[in-house]
């Protein structure tokens, strides 16, 4: 039995991931869930899955939820319940479903502890790219990704020799605003950012795709997981969301993933690598799909794609100082305070007027995050 702690149950990746152990009931046994805010449905996953700890962010929600579930299981609150169960708890696999910010001091703790890393957190790598990869070399720890498109780059690079990796091309679906023109971006309602054609994701999520920061987040965490050059990396518009990504060599061959937009298969391939278990899930018939189509991303369009791709470029703490600036942004824009336009406004303000901080340290990390978060939030 795989011991498996998740961080983020009650997201759209902690709940796939849950769907996935479901159906291997003599494979995996939970040791941990984790949650913000959730406790109605972390409660029903408690009666489910028996964990011996769960954890909720929120204090004052994890005092109630602790009279709700007498005694079922121990409960922890707040951020150091969330540092506690990564750094003291009893698993194998630590899935860090959390997003944002906060899922890096979980994660840090499973490294530190060599634990098998199923991450869907981008903001992980993002921030601390350079300081992750280094601490799991150290400490024998290991990344499989869980994002389609990563999990896609992870698989078709199974047997292969990076050295032979001409590029690596990352899809995009384009998201609900692919065919709009960048004028029209300042009308765009929450409703129309968060209709996303493919996927369903959480609200931050669905944002940062519409946007195409999610896809700019994904260029740097690509950059850390597999080791290549920025140039190496690719991104290409794919509408259907059917081809998850490639890998192109040196001798001009591609190799692609394809699969459904079905964030279960990633899941479950993190959690049984290096095997394949057999599944009931939807199976892709290319007949049915017909034509898949391939664009070149709008950088004029699409800022958040070139900020990222910037904030690669210059290093340090910039990752950091974007990612903060952006969940603030999205966070004013889901909350009606900005228009979508301004997100990548206020990410380019945030980039000029934060200092960026070499060499990097954890330190660092953590106070150029909150320094960034309380600029942004000041700017109207």
């Amino acid at each position: 039995m795989k011991k498996v702690l998740i961080l983020g149950s009650t997201g759209s990746i902690g709940i796939n991931t849950l769907n996935v152990i479901r159906n291997f009931p003599d494979t995996f046994r939970i040791t941990a869930l984790t949650i913000n805010t959730k406790i109605d449905l972390l409660e029903a996953q408690i009666n489910e899955f028996n964990p011996g700890t769960v954890v909720v962010k929120d204090e004052k929600l994890g005092m109630n939820l602790k009279k709700r579930i007498a005694g079922k299981c121990k409960v922890l609150v707040g951020e150091a319940g969330l540092i506690d169960a990564a750094a003291n708890l009893d698993y194998d696999i630590f899935v860090g479903a959390m997003v944002g910010f906060c899922g890096l001091a979980p994660t840090l703790e499973a490294i530190k502890r060599g634990k098998i890393i199923a991450l869907a957190n981008k903001e992980t790598l993002v921030v601390a790219g350079e300081l992750i990869t280094s601490l799991c070399r150290r400490y024998n720890a290991k990344i499989i990704p869980i994002d389609s498109e990563h999990s896609a780059i992870f698989q078709c690079l199974e047997g292969e020799k990076k050295d032979q990796v001409e590029k690596i091309i990352l899809t995009a679906s384009g998201g609900p605003f692919l065919h709009k023109s960048k004028a029209s971006l300042a009308s765009v309602t929450v409703k129309e950012a968060l209709n996303h054609p493919n996927w369903k994701m959480g609200d931050k999520i669905t944002i940062d795709s519409a946007s195409m920061m999610n896809k700019g987040l994904e260029i740097i965490e690509a950059f850390w997981l597999f080791g290549v050059e920025k140039k190496k990396i690719e991104v290409v518009i794919h509408p259907q969301s059917i081809i998850h990504s490639m890998i192109q060599f040196v001798d001009g061959s591609i190799k692609a993933q394809l699969g459904l937009p079905d964030m279960k298969l990633p899941i479950q391939y993190a959690l049984t690598y290096p095997e394949r278990l057999t599944n009931n899930f939807p199976r892709l018939n290319l007949v049915k799909i017909g034509d898949l189509s391939f664009f070149s991303p709008d950088l004029e369009k699409f800022e958040c794609l070139m900020l990222a791709y910037m904030a690669l470029t210059s290093g340090g703490s910039a990752p950091c100082i974007m990612n903060a600036a952006n969940e603030i942004a999205v966070n004013k824009f889901l909350n009606g305070k900005i228009k979508f336009s301004h997100i990548p406004k206020l990410i380019s303000m945030a980039l000029e007027k934060i200092e960026n901080h070499r060499p990097l340290s954890i330190e660092a990390i953590f106070e150029c995050d909150k320094e960034t978060r309380e600029f942004v939030i000041a700017l109207s």
